[in-house]
């Protein structure tokens, strides 16, 4: 029997299914490239388990499709003709990232090998402007990071956007973002509108999360193979959390893990931008550490500086000793060391991460916040966590979205079409 255009019942889910393996399989050799650098052909086979003749196919797809290219010769060999090395074609696709925070917005494109397309960030007073003229500044960065990969002759993956504050990952409203002061509002919707419904995918998530990311990334690519449980600490005028866990981030039920800045751990005093006291992040977030080492009218107070400007400033007056910016720095690292003995008690991390100033700061924070731990983690040696500062500073979160719209071309890479 045969169907009236001359298949085979079932042939449809034949091919649905050779389609399936095909695009795994493209999935396979791309990360393997990706996380084990150029190999000949040869070798992903050996190393896969997929047969020579397959990996020639699927790598000349993945070169076709401008993620893979033709490198040196594999002097590895010892005997017979050297193989060819392929290796990821950084150049051709690439993902965007953007970041709304209290004090600037910020924007960076990446290509597939995680080099910078563009990165910038610009100071902004965003907790007193309204959301439509901040939504409307950061997609005029979108806009000038998806021309620059235009014009470099580069496809684009993707763009996400990072917000400090509870997002619903699915649909991307913003539920809260009490440091903005924003409330309910579909930031995925508005920043599509704002774009002009662009065919590229566009999602939104928290950015502690997305700088967990990047932080984990960064230490693996650093050669930090042991490193599978982080948890990063971002600190901004908020302090968000991103924990990564078995090397996925943790999300929770309702993707709205990570608000750690809200642990109530502090004496009552100062009232928190979520309207309540005794939060975490009163004691440790960066108005709180300018509270304690600056006066009212200090220039390192000014919103309209860029954030590293006004830390340079801190850094300047600890470096020439000022009592009054150590102490400051002094109890802001003890208060840190006693929320992460908190994360680290329930977690057991193999990393504490500082991001965003905690790590602009860290020579000053370290001692104290290590103290600390020491002192309240109940397992020997703090768990065997450690302290390390990122180097992605306030770069975390749009690098994270990036990432996190370039693993979508690693999970699927027919996402990109092929070249003409």
């Amino acid at each position: 029997m045969t169907l009236t255009d001359g298949r085979r019942p079932g042939s449809r889910g034949v091919a649905a299914d050779h389609v399936s393996l095909r695009r795994n399989n493209l999935s396979v050799v791309l990360r393997h490239v990706r996380d084990l650098g150029p190999r000949s052909r040869a070798r992903i086979a050996g190393e896969t388990g997929l047969n020579k003749a397959t990996v020639s196919s699927l790598v000349a797809e993945l070169v076709e499709r401008g993620l893979l290219r033709e490198g040196s010769a594999d002097s590895s060999r010892a005997l017979g003709r050297p193989g060819q090395l392929v290796e990821l074609d950084g150049t051709g696709v690439c993902g965007v990232g953007a970041e709304v925070n209290v004090d600037y917005l910020a924007v960076a494109a990446l290509d597939l090998a995680g080099n910078a397309v563009l990165e910038k960030r610009v100071p902004v007073d965003v907790a007193h402007l309204d959301p439509g003229t901040t939504l409307d500044r950061l997609a005029e960065l979108v806009e000038e990071a998806v021309a620059a990969v235009v014009a470099r002759g580069g496809q684009l993956a993707g763009v996400t956007l990072a917000v400090p504050g509870l997002v619903e990952g699915r649909t991307g409203d913003l539920k809260l973002a009490p440091n903005l002061g924003w409330g309910e509002l579909s930031v995925a919707r508005e920043m599509r509108r704002r774009l002009g419904e662009p065919a590229y995918p566009l999602h939104v998530d928290n950015e502690a999360n997305l700088a967990a990311l990047a932080a984990y990334a960064e230490l693996r690519g650093s050669g930090d193979e042991s490193v599978h449980d982080l948890v990063l600490l971002t600190g901004a005028v908020g302090v968000g959390g991103g924990v990564v866990a078995g090397g996925h981030l943790l999300r929770g039920g309702a993707g709205y893990s990570g608000e750690v800045g809200h642990m109530p751990v502090a004496p009552p005093g100062r009232t928190c931008g979520c309207g309540r006291t005794g939060c975490w992040e009163t004691v440790v977030g960066l108005t709180a550490l300018l509270h304690k080492a600056t006066d009212r009218d200090d220039p390192v107070r000014d919103p309209s500086l860029d954030v590293e400007q006004r830390l340079a400033g801190i850094i300047r007056r600890a470096e020439a000793g000022d009592v009054r910016t150590l102490s400051a720095l002094k109890d802001v690292g003890t208060w840190l060391g006693i929320g992460g003995a908190i994360l680290v008690n329930i977690l057991n991390p193999d990393v504490l991460v500082l991001g965003g100033y905690f790590a602009v700061l860290g020579p000053w924070l370290r001692e104290p916040l290590e103290k600390a731990i020491r002192e309240r983690v109940i397992a020997p040696d703090g768990g065997g966590c450690r302290v390390v500062r990122s180097e992605l500073g306030f770069a975390a979160a749009v690098r994270g979205g990036a990432q996190i719209s370039l693993d979508q071309v690693f999970v699927d890479p027919t996402r990109i079409g092929a070249t003409p």
